[in-house]
């Protein structure tokens, strides 16, 4: 991908006032606080949820069909192998190894929004919001004919949740790494990225993890209880076990999953997820140690919730979502005690998003009608709440709150169906004018690795709710804004239960027939792009290009082949055979040239272009097309040869112009005929499939092992295969070589490695070899990770030690990509001081880690040492450039105030090392002029207080070498600049 997503659901997580406070101040958080003592009231269950009543108006909109929609987009998210009930057409199997890292199966699950990555916080999350819905809007599913639908997608999430978590204490909490994912833009179908799975368990936790994954597999097992007993059973089982874990380490997740860090930040702590898995698990057990634990939390004490800002009253500015778990809670412990505190709690908070507080304050609205919290998301946000208000309606006895909250959700869900200033729907493939190019890879189809190919949008995802307008109902549909235009598995979670409910109100809409109809490819997706290379009198050289652009769905190959038809009457009329023609290839993209084969008794024959062990995939510029260079030559000094009876001579691209389309050259994949037309003569005449190849050995050497082996009888290339266990069925391609040897580089040390080898022609692949292994020894040590500090005229590096190092060395350049001089070699002390240096220059450095086996070195850090008077010890200033894909970047700023005293309307100016273009920003405005970029903060984050921070960021695109900035200057404060 060249966006990323990073922050897309994190940092603007709690209103952007409150970023530059402590959390306990924002209604979240999980510090040292006042207890509160608990309210008397009525036992569990004091109040019953009232019956829905029907309203007699007419629907507003076929809210059926959006349902239908809305549920359909969670099967376009699902990973692993797809289910039989999958409807979506376009959608294969993916990420078949997941887990394969830590010896688990963690296939299936969602992908998170537009990219790849399994989220587990947002998954459990979205997952207890639809079994919510489940439970409150049966009703409603079942007119509309799609309660069989989500319970299908319920099982498949809850399904993995059973598969991360293995046993008691452990919990797969995220598959996929976020960077590495964000590097790539393609059909995930091809994803040719490492997944990694992250875990949490006893000794490092995470109650948020664990308390939301418990509730979600609480809320499910209510949902199954009376379809599939056993089912519901284990779901429960599974959920106690998750809140002990959750409850007995007492945990952030991101502190032990760090990569979650960027992307779904625990911002609120995790004490609301504790009260939230205790309120499900004792709705679904009738425990009351549980509700009496989740009492415990809703405080604005130690140990609790806290308040709000300064007030004495809980969280109220925000609303149920995949961080914060408050509102519900309210909400639920309402219903279950009937205390007055609960409903306090939660009629504060649709007082904020209605009408507004006593004391004024109201949610932002846009001029359109949109209760608008936030930019990043700003339909789920008002969908959310409108969640809330539809079920409290159910509970709540004043008839006028109770109309208040009906209208207010309906208003926001039918403002995201069509009743806007635009007129348009901001659910894909519903109503009017609805989003053509939602920032999602598979949807976009791209075999480029670029957002701008194609230019639309391959497929329609349906029923995906995209991010939505600005705060002046303002809206781009573009696939690069991914804060307007993304969507996510959390952000269909609350409309599917809002659309159930509308349509326990307004009945009447009915889902459509047929549908969704299956896609068909609207485009070739495997052909031959050809042209003249070079011609002679004796010759014809062809420049043949093999395409996969597959996307319905998206597959990866390795047994390409083409096949170039000539005639030959003209050999046989001067007396020559086929045998005096030979084929040859001076240049090729993983292709072998062989041939000729006869066409039957005919004068026709064909030469092959053979791609088989050459993976062929729409992933990139050099995956998704492979070229080879055919020259079909007679004997030199005849002249005979004549093109222009070949079958495939015929619309070839003259010498020196770009290949074009042609079907008269033929493609195969597996041997079945995927492009061009063949000559009616043509049958091929086979060969046989050769011997299993003998005599394979293995020799290791640092970070490589080299194999050899007897050639095999027929082949006309081989298949080699690895693998770390060396069991059946865990070898994989790991290269298809023409020769008889191979060397496989870049391994670990310490290792053991198999191998098996096949040989394969025109006619198939031989049994594999008999296997070998060999061990690697010990390699370099990994790279250290250090930290520069500056100083006056100096700067202080520090790293921690790396296992495996018997020394360190230090050296220096003067820009991150420049020729980096050796300082200081043999060191075995963790820090190396660097005096002598300029102040107010940027000076750059890279540390290596040395052993026998060789050296590794780290990424270039840079520091700026400052006079005194010329920088603060108590401020730092951070520009960070290390989400870099190679074409763009998301730059962080971030500025940490560790003195006493606050610093106030401070500005940053620096100079980039190339020109560069800004995207998008956040928590302030960046302006580029060329290569002069200058940073202002926003009013909110423009005093940043004693022992507080701030953090910006911009997205930046640029051509040639990474840019890294130089030439900080700071206004409003005199602070020590790190340049990352």
């Amino acid at each position: 991908m060249k966006t990323l997503i990073q922050t897309r659901r994190g940092r603007t997580r709690w209103a952007a006032p409150c970023l530059a406070l402590v959390l306990a101040a924002c209604g979240g958080g999980d510090g040292s606080r006042s207890t509160a003592s608990a309210d008397a009231g009525p036992g569990a269950k004091a109040l019953s949820t009232k019956a829905t009543p029907q309203a007699t108006t007419a629907p507003a909109y076929n809210y059926a069909e959006a349902l239908q929609k809305s549920i359909l987009f969670y099967e376009a998210q699902q990973s692993g192998k797809k289910p039989e009930w999958n409807r979506v057409s376009w959608r294969g199997d993916s990420r078949l190894t997941d887990g394969s890292d830590v010896g688990l199966d963690l296939t299936g699950g969602w992908y998170d929004a537009g990219d790849h990555v399994k989220f587990g916080f947002p998954a459990a999350w979205t997952a207890t919001q639809l079994a919510w819905g489940a439970l409150e809007f049966e009703a409603g599913h079942k007119d509309a004919g799609q309660y069989d639908a989500l319970l299908r997608n319920l099982r498949w999430i809850n399904d993995y949740f059973i598969k991360a978590h293995p046993s008691a204490n452990v919990l797969y909490g995220q598959v996929g790494n976020g960077s590495t994912d964000h590097s790539w833009w393609g059909p995930v179908e091809v994803y040719p990225k490492a997944a990694p799975a992250y875990k949490i368990d006893a000794t490092c936790g995470g109650s948020d993890l664990a308390g939301e994954t418990a509730a979600a597999m609480a809320a499910a097992s209510m949902v199954f209880k009376t379809s599939d007993p056993a089912y519901s059973a284990t779901l429960l089982t599974h959920a106690k076990q998750l809140y002990t874990l959750a409850d007995s380490k007492r945990q952030k997740y991101v502190e032990c999953i760090t990569d979650a860090q960027g992307y779904y930040n625990s911002w609120s702590g995790f004490f609301d997820e504790l009260a939230w898995g205790a309120i499900w698990l004792y709705r679904a057990t009738d425990d009351a140690s549980y509700l009496a634990k989740a009492e415990s939390f809703v405080t604005t004490g130690a140990g609790g919730f806290g308040s709000e800002g300064q007030t004495s009253y809980l969280p109220y500015k925000w609303t149920q979502d995949w961080d914060s778990k408050h509102y519900g809670s309210y909400l639920l412990l309402a219903r279950l005690t009937g205390k007055q505190k609960y409903k306090d709690a939660i009629e504060r908070n649709l007082a904020y998003w209605t009408t507004g507080t006593p004391e004024g304050e109201r949610v932002t609205y846009t001029p359109g009608g949109l209760a608008w919290l936030s930019q990043w998301g700003s339909l789920r946000y008002a969908l959310n709440e409108s969640f809330i208000a539809m079920v409290y309606a159910k509970d709540v006895a004043d008839a006028t709150k109770q109309q208040r909250y009906r209208d207010f959700a309906m208003q926001q869900l039918n403002y995201a169906l069509g009743s806007n200033p635009r007129n348009s729907s901001y659910l894909i493939g519903f109503g009017a004018n609805s989003p053509q190019h939602p920032h999602h890879r598979t949807a976009h189809g791209s075999w480029a690795d670029s957002q701008t190919l194609p230019a639309n949008h391959r497929h329609v995802l349906y029923g995906a709710l995209v991010g939505g307008p600005g705060a002046n109902d303002g809206y781009t549909d573009s696939i690069s804004d991914y804060v307007s235009n993304e969507v996510a598995i959390d952000y269909n979670a609350s409309i599917v239960g809002v659309l159930a409910g509308a349509q326990q109100l307004f009945p009447g809409s009915v889902p459509l027939a047929n549908f969704p109809q299956v896609e068909v490819a609207s485009e070739d997706e495997f052909f031959v792009e050809a042209g003249i290379n070079s011609a002679g009198t004796t010759y014809t050289e062809v420049k043949a290009v093999v395409n996969n652009r597959s996307g319905w769905p998206a597959k990866v190959t390795d047994k390409l082949s083409l096949r170039y038809y000539v005639d030959l009457s003209e050999v046989f009329a001067a007396g020559r055979t086929a045998a005096d023609i030979k084929v040859s290839s001076n240049y090729s993209d993983g292709g072998v040239a062989r041939g000729l084969v006869r066409c039957g008794s005919s004068n026709l024959f064909y030469a092959v272009g053979d791609f088989s062990g050459t993976k062929v995939y729409p992933g990139g510029q050099s995956a998704y097309k492979k070229e080879i260079q055919i020259r079909i030559a007679a004997p030199d000094s005849t002249s005979f040869w004549n093109p222009s009876n070949d079958p495939s001579y015929a619309g070839l691209a003259s010498n020196g112009s770009a290949p074009v389309k042609v079907t008269g050259i033929t493609l195969y994949d597996e041997g079945r005929k995927v492009w061009g037309t063949e000559p009616t003569a043509c049958g091929g005449v086979a060969v046989p499939v050769p011997a299993t190849p003998t005599g394979l050995s293995a020799t290791a050497g640092i970070g490589s092992i080299s194999l050899s082996w007897s050639a095999a009888t027929n082949a006309t290339g081989y298949t080699v295969k690895r693998s770390t266990t060396g069991t059946a069925g865990s070898f994989a391609l790991l290269a298809s070589p023409t020769g008889t040897s191979y060397v496989d580089s870049g391994l670990a040390g310490s290792t053991r490695y198999y191998y098996t080898v096949s040989a394969r022609n025109d006619s198939g692949e031989s049994a594999a070899s008999d296997v070998v292994s060999a061990s690697t020894p010990a390699g370099p040590p990994a790279a250290p990770a250090p930290t520069a500090a500056a100083g006056d005229g100096r700067v202080t590096l520090s790293w921690s030690a790396v296992t495996g190092a018997a020394s360190y060395e230090v050296s220096r350049a003067s820009s991150a990509t420049g020729s980096y001089t050796s300082l200081a070699s043999g060191l075995t002390a963790l820090s190396y001081v660097d005096t002598g240096l300029t102040n107010g220059t940027a000076y750059f450095y890279k540390v290596g880690a040395r052993n026998t086996a060789g050296v590794s070195l780290s990424d270039p850090v840079s520091a700026t040492p400052v006079a005194p008077g010329g920088g603060s010890s108590a401020c730092t200033l951070t520009l960070d450039t290390t989400n870099d894909w190679g074409s763009g970047q998301v730059f962080r700023l971030l500025l940490s105030n560790a003195g006493t005293t606050p610093i106030t309307n401070w500005g940053v100016s620096f100079t980039e090392s190339n020109s560069i273009t800004v995207s998008n920003s956040w928590s302030g405005t960046f302006v580029a002029t060329g290569n002069k970029v200058s940073f202002t903060p926003q009013s909110w984050n423009a005093t940043v207080a004693a022992g507080g921070s701030t953090d910006a960021g911009m997205q930046l695109s640029y051509s040639g070498t990474k840019p890294m900035p130089s030439a900080v200057v700071m206004t409003g404060a005199s602070c020590q600049v790190l340049i990352k």
